[in-house]
């Protein structure tokens, strides 16, 4: 198995992976997922501080919350801001599922893998 390729599945005929390759493939997923949440954090931000002139630090701690799916502390006044934050609320929702489906995927992968390897003579 290629080291440099973490991404990179074994297929059914090929032997599961290391522990320490395995340990690499979860930790290039984690950092996927930081960056993903990183991002999208950073557009919250963005947008509270355009549509409701929230300062920095107060955009950060609503779209935290919203991120983190505790709701926002701030409610939105303008219209604008209500529609940012409906809309990033339901994008959180989806980051939330798609984080939880890049740390899970190399786990359940791996599980399978071990249920389908078939040992060759």
């Amino acid at each position: 198995m290629n080291s440099a390729k973490p991404f990179r599945y074994e297929h059914r005929g090929q032997h599961p992976v290391t522990r320490r390759y395995f340990v690499r493939r979860l930790l290039a997923h984690f950092a996927v997922a930081i960056a993903l949440v990183g991002v999208s954090l950073g557009l919250g931000m963005l947008g509270y501080v355009y549509f409701e002139h929230l300062t920095w630090l107060d955009a950060f701690l609503n779209a935290a919350m919203l991120l983190g799916g505790m709701g926002p502390v701030n409610m939105p006044t303008s219209p604008g801001g209500k529609l940012f934050s409906g809309t990033y609320a339901l994008f959180s929702g989806l980051v939330f599922l798609v984080v939880t489906g890049i740390m899970l995927g190399p786990v359940a992968h791996h599980l399978l893998h071990r249920f389908h390897w078939e040992v060759k003579d």
